[in-house]
């Protein structure tokens, strides 16, 4: 065959390759990764996301996880507030389990007979509920509880070491939960300051009514205190009363400053977060429940915010400070059991 037919050939047979894709592998698009779909909670409870007290310190919780995820995509929230009502918030809570929410939270006590019930049937989702440390051995059910009588106990310190009269009052809702272990830790701090101090307590009978936290406090106003402490979203008609009568408040659950900057010497403050990012972490690894949860001043679930506006003495700081310090080393016990 001649040189230029055999390249004539050549050439021919490398057109035709090319046409039909040969000689080289073809190309395929890499396949594009599946975007990870947000965490997925849910929160019933009793009262309004800006309660400044029980509510808000959940709501409040949860959004500073959801920033430290990313943002709404990395994390979603939704909630129902004001429930109340106990069937419609199990209503509320069976609703989202059947939405396939990652975590759907009960935050309150009176929620848990409904919480026992539910859980059973959606055993791929997680619940939680507080204030308790029960989790009635089901394995989709965390419990979360706060130690509150620990910043109760620093307020009473402070409450005594600032009242002049020698009387103080105390408005708390139903005696239970950490409503009752905030108010017993605040008046043993103040008796253990000021052993001949009078802590007068008064439990209204409700978490939610403002008209009666207020007329408990005036009675306390008319006994004589000039320090006022609460627990519970009806304290803002204390606090009220406070103010009008120029005496101090010290606040529990959430901040309660905003409210009353010149009468509100501190508050102890909420954190969930640091026991909601261990429930996520468990979830996402496949546990569903079975552990119990406390925030205390040594794990940094609890805070004693003072208000920068108030002149607290320096000693009066100083003596909380060394308690704070004394319950978080052991060297000051306040356990209630």
């Amino acid at each position: 065959m001649k040189k230029t037919a055999w390249l004539t050939l050549v050439l021919l047979f490398a057109v035709v390759l090319s046409a039909c894709g040969g000689g080289a592998a073809p190309t395929q698009e890499a396949p594009q990764a599946q975007e990870a779909k947000p965490f997925r909670v849910a929160v019933v409870m009793p009262s309004a996301i800006n309660d400044l007290a029980f509510s808000q310190s959940m709501y409040d919780a949860l959004l500073a996880i959801q920033k430290e995820m990313g943002g709404p995509d990395k994390m979603e929230i939704v909630y129902s507030e004001g429930m109340f009502v106990v069937d419609d918030a199990a209503a509320a809570i069976r609703d989202y389990a059947s939405q396939g929410f990652d975590l759907v939270i009960a935050h309150g006590s009176q929620y848990g007979s409904s919480l026992q019930e539910i859980a059973p049937d959606f055993p791929k989702t997680a619940f939680a509920w507080g204030t308790t440390v029960d989790t009635f051995g089901q394995p989709n059910i965390f419990a979360y509880e706060a130690r509150a009588e620990q910043g109760g106990y620093v307020n009473g310190v402070m409450a005594a070491s600032l009242s002049k009269s020698g009387v103080i009052g105390v408005i708390g809702p139903i005696e239970t939960g950490d409503a009752k272990l905030y108010i017993d830790g605040f008046k043993m701090g103040a008796e253990a300051t000021k052993p001949d101090v009078t802590v007068n307590v008064n439990y209204i009978g409700s978490f939610s009514d403002v008209a009666l936290a207020a007329e408990a406090a005036n009675t306390h106003i008319s006994a004589g205190a000039d320090v006022l402490a609460g627990t519970a979203q009806m304290v803002v008609g204390a606090i009220g009363v406070a103010e009008e009568n120029g005496a101090l408040w010290f606040g529990t659950q959430s901040s309660q400053t905003s409210l009353a900057p010149d009468i509100v010497v501190a508050n102890q403050v909420y954190h969930w977060e640091v026991v909601l990012k261990d429930m996520i972490d468990l979830i996402q690894k496949g546990t569903y429940g079975g552990k119990s949860y406390a925030i205390t001043l040594a794990n940094g679930g609890l805070e004693i915010e003072y208000n920068p506006k108030f002149d607290l003495p320096a000693d009066v700081k100083a003596l909380a400070d060394e308690t704070i310090q004394g319950i978080i080393d052991g060297t000051i016990n306040v356990e209630i059991k």
